[in-house]
């Protein structure tokens, strides 16, 4: 008899002890629920971290937690949505002001992505020239091609460009290079992607008020004076090139967003289903 006493002692004490528990749990759930109504989402995902850190035992309080914890994901994910929708909107808005300063060249029987280029660098109008082109395809992808005209082939593959003052900046030999002969005439082309330029778009760009001169390097060396209108194309295109870049990003972000809201809702769905059984 004196045992069974102290074993029911035991289990009231224990049972009133996880009371006291889920009580305290529930007044910090409490406070995590008002953060998360005023929008303070950061202070109540920490509200519900210090109930498991505090009150590892208060098992339904902790569940509760848990549930509140994705519907705050789920508004975190729907602010982040309208934000970047707002973003969008501004970077859309600049680029419609841009496009028209750029001649978009893009066959759409076998081409996915077409480049931009400053209506001074069209292939019509630079026949038998030596120039730097500089381009940016529609998901902000800046390039650069150095185009070699001459009647004594270069065999170029890296070009060096030169401010007035000594400073300059040259390309790495270029993955993607080729020659061929039009009426005599030796025509070399030599690409470089942006971060395979040795800095040459940026350096360009930063100088486009400068006089610039470019050495075409290969088995000898052609030097040349990059015109104004290059340089401009230059400061132009990369000015392009961020705005798409920056929209290419942010969709990316969008998609991404837009998976996390899926994942979060299947989630409370089987959550809200287990539920009702």
């Amino acid at each position: 008899m004196k045992k069974s006493l102290i074993l029911w002692t035991s289990l009231c004490l224990s049972l009133a002890a996880c009371q006291d528990i889920e009580k305290e749990a529930a007044v910090r759930l409490d406070k995590a629920r008002q953060a998360f109504e005023a929008g303070l989402y950061n202070e109540a995902k920490q509200e519900i971290d210090s109930i498991k850190i505090l009150y590892p035992k208060a098992f339904d309080t902790r569940r509760a937690g848990l549930y509140l914890l994705q519907d705050i994901e789920l508004a975190e994910q729907q602010r982040t949505l309208a934000y970047l929708d707002s973003c969008l909107q501004e970077e859309q808005k600049r680029l419609t002001e841009l496009t028209p300063r750029f001649v978009l060249e893009k066959d759409t029987a076998y081409q996915q992505t077409g480049r931009y280029l400053a209506p001074s660098q069209v292939i019509e109008k630079n026949l038998h020239r030596s120039f730097l082109r500089f381009q940016t395809d529609e998901n902000g992808k800046l390039s650069l091609t150095s185009i070699y005209c001459g009647n004594t082939p270069v065999h170029h593959t890296a070009v060096k460009v030169t401010a007035p003052d000594g400073t300059f900046a040259q390309t790495p030999t270029s993955k993607d290079s080729y020659e061929t002969k039009d009426l005599g005439v030796t025509i070399e082309k030599a690409d470089y992607r942006q971060g395979e330029d040795g800095d040459v778009i940026s350096f360009v760009a930063l100088h486009a008020d400068q006089n610039l001169r470019v050495d075409y390097l290969g088995d000898r060396t052609y030097t040349t004076a990059l015109t104004r209108a290059d340089r401009q194309a230059a400061a132009s295109v990369s000015t392009l090139s961020q705005v798409l870049s920056s929209i290419t990003q942010i969709k990316a972000q969008t998609e991404e967003a837009h998976q996390k809201i899926r994942f979060i809702q299947e989630n409370i769905k089987k959550r809200k289903t287990k539920e009702e059984e």
